[in-house]
């Protein structure tokens, strides 16, 4: 039996059981108990260094994760996935994905996941992950199911396909490396990819059908139950409705959208058409069809004014109060755009003002502004806050930005060539990934002053957080008297439960350290064990490569946890809820499968 754990060593394992109690109670927000974490860590390390250093070197462990690669690498994946956002980059293929899902939710919820599996055994994890968050953001925003239901299911597909070839991870890669310096025969790509694709049949039907059901929709109901605003399409020459009839582009249309009247004959150049929507239909629908809801004069005036400033255009909805000036104007008379430069694109009348008379088959534009009208307004930042603070309008959250399609290709080449280098092996992860989120600055797909939109509080300082505290389990000696505790009980233990225990072990360090430490803790220790147990060392070297992958049931576990931490607005505990039961299923499955493979 080993030795009685270090004081030191004790305390790592006091304070990582704390924060992950802690988490798991939630009665306090992530940030609080990350800081906490830090605090502790820094505090208890200055008055008790360890063996060897100086009060200042515990500040320097406990404080290394906000200057530590790992998270400047998230924090750029962070910015270029903003710039695929506003430069609209990925839309064709949400658009793509989107006609999947219509067909069937569950369909769509299957197809994405092996999309995502498959994607991820020839590219990293992370790369992959940072391309499908935005697909998958927009696709909620479209109908689809919500993003909260998604991603962590998507993400678990993406790390069981990178765990199946020894590129699909650096963790994978990092495990084979230590494990041939330690004499082994070197493993190819798909040495053990019949394994895990076997596993994945089992662990499937959980993602796609479980998962999902264990998540709340953290979509509000103003977000489900979306306004609809009326207003008037101009047809303007060269647009695709010139020479159609009403039957033959109306399949093309968005779900949300619909013409309020039908018209006569075929669509002709000039016409003006009384329609409805959304504010996504509208937007979808003008897109498809190339046509204009206000002025074409203001359009041109704001899109020369943003890029002459280059100040991002924004979509806001106003409430008209009853201080307005505009109570009892008309559109037409209000002078709206001549004062503020500013296009409103649509009026929604809440039901209370509705009424079915002759009015209702006016034109938009003539009529009356009344008390709780919801404006959709289109302009600069400074025209529309002038707009809703000189004319009485309540300005409502949520309001979007345009996004610049013009950067969409440059963001798009920006995204997938970094990819492309960190997954060729051309560069780090960490390098191709900053220099992708330079060049989006420098480019102008991603703006300084927006950098703050891009980048999570709540993930910096959890990412803070898990690297001093893997750090402390390190430095500590901590990880290493487990895997002596390991060790000792394991020599009299069945083949099975020796394979699961060991790979339980790296999945609880891999949980709460790094991938990098538990593959590096935890390979000697299985060769060690193989060694004495008499047995290939091969299974028990896969059994540690499969549980540094299995890094479900923490967000602190893995970076791409951490990225679709805040677009899900998730909590520790929906990873502890969907996470646990995947990994228990995930140990079982592979053990019996080494157990039968190695016949052990």
């Amino acid at each position: 039996m080993p030795a009685v754990p270090s004081f030191h060593a004790a305390a790592a394992m006091m304070v990582t059981v704390a924060m992950f109690v802690a988490f798991a109670r939630g009665r306090l927000s992530t940030e609080i108990i990350s800081l906490l974490t830090i605090a502790v860590i820094a505090v208890g390390l200055y008055f008790f260094p360890l063996p060897g250093t100086k009060p200042t070197q515990g500040l320097e462990l406990a404080f290394s994760g906000f200057g530590h690669y790992a998270l400047i690498t998230i924090s750029a994946l962070m910015i270029m996935g903003r710039g695929l956002v506003v430069t609209g980059a990925l839309e064709p293929a949400a658009r793509l994905l989107e006609r999947v899902w219509k067909f069937n939710k569950h369909v769509g919820m299957l197809v994405s996941l092996l999309i995502a599996a498959f994607l991820s055994m020839i590219v990293n994890d992370t790369p992959v992950m940072v391309l499908l968050i935005p697909i998958f953001v927009s696709l909620a925003s479209r109908g689809a199911m919500s993003a909260s239901k998604t991603l962590i299911p998507l993400n678990a597909a993406v790390l069981i396909g990178g765990m199946a070839t020894t590129i699909g991870t650096s963790t994978n890669i990092l495990v084979v490396s230590i494990a041939r310096d330690l004499g082994m025969p070197e493993m190819s790509v798909f040495h053990f990819t019949p394994i895990v694709l076997m596993a994945s049949v089992v662990a499937l039907p959980y993602v796609w059908l479980v998962m999902p059901r264990l998540l709340r929709d953290n979509r509000t109901l103003a977000d489900r139950e979306e306004r609809r605003f009326v207003t008037r399409l101009r047809i303007p020459a060269g647009s695709d409705l010139v020479g159609k009839g009403y039957d033959e582009i109306l399949k093309r249309l968005p779900d949300d959208f619909r013409f309020e009247e039908r018209p006569a004959g075929l669509f002709e150049a000039g016409q003006r058409l009384r329609i409805s929507g959304t504010h996504d239909g509208l937007q979808e629908a003008i897109r498809i069809l190339k046509g204009q809801v206000a002025p074409g004069w203001i359009l041109d005036r704001i899109q020369r004014t943003s890029a002459q400033q280059s100040e991002d255009i924004g979509v806001q909805e106003m409430v008209v109060t009853a201080d307005s000036r505009l109570l009892g104007r008309t559109l037409a008379t209000s002078g709206i755009a001549d004062l503020y430069g500013v296009a409103v694109l649509g009026i929604h009348k809440p039901k209370r003002l509705l009424h079915a008379d002759d009015a209702q088959d006016a034109q938009v534009s003539d009529n009356s502004i009344g008390e709780g009208d919801v404006l959709l307004v289109m302009g600069l930042r400074s025209g529309l806050e002038e707009f809703a603070l000189t004319d009485g309008l309540l300005a409502l959250e949520g309001g979007q930005e345009v996004p610049r399609r013009s950067k969409a290709l440059v963001a798009a080449v920006i995204m997938f060539g970094s990819i492309a280098l960190a997954s060729l092996g051309l560069l780090p992860i960490a390098i191709a990934a900053l220099g992708g989120a330079i060049l989006m600055f420098i480019t102008g797909c991603v703006r300084f002053d927006r950098v703050g939109r891009a980048l999570s509080a709540k993930v910096i300082v959890l990412v803070a957080a898990s690297i001093a505290i893997g750090r402390l389990i390190l430095d500590t000696g901590a990880a290493q008297w487990l895997g002596e505790l390991l060790g000792a009980g394991l020599q009299y233990l069945p083949l099975s439960i020796v394979l699961a225990a060991i790979m339980l072990f790296v999945t609880l360090l891999t949980n709460f350290s790094s991938n990098a430490a538990a593959a590096t803790v935890g390979t000697p220790i299985a060769i060690n064990i193989a060694n004495q147990l008499g047995v290939p060392a091969e299974p028990l070297v896969l059994a540690v490569l499969f549980g540094a992958n299995l890094c479900y049931a923490t967000p602190i576990a893995y970076q791409t946890n951490m990225l679709i931490m805040s677009e899900g607005d998730y909590t520790f505990q929906d990873y502890l809820r969907t996470g646990v039961p995947l990994v228990l299923l995930m140990v079982a499955t592979l053990s019996f499968l080494l157990v039968t493979t190695y016949e052990m």
